[in-house]
C-alpha cells in the first residue's frame, strides 16, 4: 500500500475529459485506486464536448507520481495534455528575491538613497563603523553559508545543488521571523578557506548562520568563526535543532511525570546534532546520557578519538555502559535518534523503562515507524510533517536571530538556547498532550516568543548592545546640518 502522500510530490495534469455523465468519477476512482490523493479538480475550458481540467495529485514519490499519470492514461475518454511538477514550479527562477524598502519616484528620493546623499552615510559609517548596524541592512540581515557537503539527508551534493535549500531557509527567516537572509554557497569544502571568506564578507550580515556543513568541519568552522567575528555565528543542524528537542523532551518528561535530572538518555548518532543536543540536555541539568554510534556505546576507554568524540566520551556514559544500543537501552528513560532509517524496533523499545519516551528524528525515514511502537512508546516524536510531534527546527531560528539581532548581541551562549527551548515549550501551554508535545510550526507566537527570551536573556547576562539611536545625526560626533534662516 502506498502511504504519506506528501506535496512534495505533486503534480498537475492538465485532462481533457469527455463531457459525459460519470467521467469525472472514473478518473477520480483511478486516481484512487492507485493511492493518489486529489487536491483539486479545476476547470480551464470547455471544449466542443469535453472539458478541460487541471487535476492536482499528491503522490508518494518520483516513481508514484508516474504511475498515477500513465494510470490516468488509460481511463477510456481521458485524454492527459500536459502535467507538471508543482515542487520544480515552486523552485522556478529561484524562490527569494531583493525588494527596495524605500521607494524611488523623484530626484529627491535618489539623492537621498543613492549619490549626492548616500556619502554622508558613508562617512559616518567611516567614523564609526558601529553605525553600520543601523544605517545599513546590516541591522537585520543574516548570511546563510553552507559548502554543500550535507545537504539534509543526502549528503555531499555540492554548493550548486544546495542553493535551492538555502534559498527555501531564507523564506523561513523572512516569514517567521521578518530577518532578512541570504544565501552563500561556497565552492570550497576546506576549513581554512571557508572561514576566511566568511570572515572576508560579514562586514555586510548582523550574523552568520551555518547549514548543512558535514561533521566534523563543522565544529572547527563555528568555534573559529565564534572567536575572529563579532557578530553571532549559529550552527542551526546543532543548535536549532538541540534546542527543539530539548523543548520537545521537556514538554514529553511533563507528560510522564519524570524530570529532566532523573532520568537516563540514549542519544543515537553523535554527530553535529546528537552531539549538540547532548551538550544541551548536559546544560538543562541531564545526568546520564549514553552515546551510541556506528561502534556501539561511546566510552572513554583510552581509544583514539576524535576531538569531539573525546568530549562526549568525558562528559557521558557515567555508569560506564558499555556494548551497543541494545545494551544502552536497558532501563532508558528516554531515546533521540538523530543517526538513520531503521535502526531502532519495537523489541529494543521494550527494553526502556516504564512510559519510554522515543524521538525517532531520522528524515525522510525515522529510526522507527511510530506505528510500530504505538502502545509501547508513552510518547513519540519525528521530524515528519504528516506524524504528530514534528521537531522541526523552524520552530527556532527565525525567532532565535530575531532576539540576536534586536539585542545586538554579538556571541551566543547555553542560557540562550536553554531559555529559547522553554519558550517553545511554554507555547503549548495547557493543551499539552502526549501527540502535542511541540508547537506547530505555524504557531505564530513562538518566534516572538523566542526572541523576548534571547534578548531577556542576552539584557540579563551583559552580552545585549543596545541600538544606537536611529535619528540623530550627531551620534558619531559627525559636523551638524547647517542651520538656515
Amino acid at each position: 500500500m502506498i502511504q504519506h502522500p506528501s506535496a512534495s510530490f505533486g503534480f498537475t495534469a492538465r485532462c481533457r475529459i469527455v463531457n459525459r455523465p460519470g467521467m469525472l468519477g472514473q478518473l477520480a476512482s483511478a486516481i484512487g485506486m492507485l493511492g493518489g490523493d486529489i487536491r483539486g479538480m479545476d476547470i480551464v475550458r470547455v471544449d466542443r464536448g469535453a472539458i478541460v481540467r487541471d487535476v492536482t495529485v499528491l503522490a508518494a514519490d518520483a516513481d508514484h507520481a508516474q504511475q498515477l499519470v500513465e494510470g490516468m492514461k488509460t481511463v477510456p475518454g481521458v485524454e492527459v495534455l500536459e502535467y507538471s511538477d508543482r515542487t520544480f514550479l515552486a523552485h522556478l527562477g529561484g524562490k527569494i528575491e531583493v525588494v527596495a524598502r524605500t521607494p524611488i519616484r523623484t530626484r529627491e528620493d535618489l539623492s537621498m538613497v543613492y549619490t549626492p546623499g548616500v556619502a554622508r552615510i558613508s562617512l559616518a559609517i567611516a567614523a564609526d563603523h558601529a553605525r553600520a548596524r543601523n544605517l545599513t541592512i546590516k541591522r537585520n540581515c543574516v548570511a546563510i553559508v553552507t559548502d554543500g557537503s550535507a545537504v539534509l539527508g543526502l549528503g555531499n551534493l555540492g554548493p550548486e545543488a544546495a542553493l535551492p535549500v538555502m534559498e527555501g531557509k531564507a523564506m523561513l527567516f523572512k516569514e517567521f521571523g521578518n530577518v532578512d537572509a541570504f544565501p552563500l554557497c561556497l565552492a570550497t569544502q576546506d576549513v581554512d578557506e571557508i572561514v576566511a571568506t566568511v570572515v572576508n564578507v560579514a562586514p555586510t550580515f548582523g550574523g552568520i548562520n551555518l547549514e548543512d556543513i558535514s561533521g566534523p568541519r563543522c565544529f572547527e568552522i563555528e568555534e573559529r568563526l565564534s572567536e575572529l567575528l563579532d557578530i553571532p555565528v549559529f550552527h542551526d543542524d546543532q543548535h536549532g535543532t538541540a534546542v527543539v528537542v530539548l523543548a520537545a523532551l521537556l514538554n514529553a518528561l511533563t507528560v510522564v511525570s519524570k524530570r529532566i535530572e532523573d532520568v537516563r538518555v540514549v542519544c543515537l548518532g553523535i554527530g553535529a546534532a546528537g552531539t549538540a543536543v547532548t551538550r544541551l540536555l548536559l546544560a538543562a541539568g541531564a545526568g546520564d546520557v549514553i552515546g551510541v554510534d556506528r561502534e556501539g556505546i561511546v566510552h572513554d576507554d583510552g581509544a583514539e578519538l576524535t576531538a569531539s568524540h573525546r568530549w562526549y566520551a568525558q562528559h557521558t556514559n557515567p555508569r560506564k555502559v558499555h556494548g551497543a544500543l541494545a545494551e544502552a537501552l536497558e532501563g532508558a528513560d528516554v531515546f533521540i535518534g538523530t543517526s538513520g532509517a531503521d535502526l531502532l524496533d519495537a523489541e529494543l523499545v521494550k527494553r526502556m523503562a516504564d512510559l519510554p519516551i522515543v524521538f525517532a528524528l531520522a528524515n525522510p525515514t525515522p529510526e522507527v515507524q511510530p506505528e510500530a511502537i504505538e502502545g509501547i512508546a508513552a510518547v513519540i516524536a519525528t521530524g515528519r510533517s504528516d506524524y504528530p510531534n514534528q521537531i522541526n527546527n523552524v520552530l527556532c531560528f527565525p525567532g532565535f536571530f530575531r532576539g540576536l539581532l534586536d539585542s545586538g548581541a554579538r556571541q551566543i551562549s547555553d542560557a540562550m538556547k536553554l531559555a529559547a527551548a522553554r519558550a517553545i515549550a511554554a507555547a503549548v501551554g495547557a493543551d499539552l498532550h502526549p501527540e502535542y508535545i511541540i508547537p506547530s510550526v505555524f504557531n505564530r507566537a513562538v518566534a516572538p516568543a523566542v526572541a523576548a527570551a534571547v534578548v531577556a536573556e542576552a539584557t540579563s547576562s551583559g552580552l545585549a548592545n543596545a541600538l544606537a539611536d536611529l535619528i540623530d545625526p550627531l551620534h558619531t560626533g559627525s559636523a551638524a546640518p547647517p542651520r538656515t534662516g
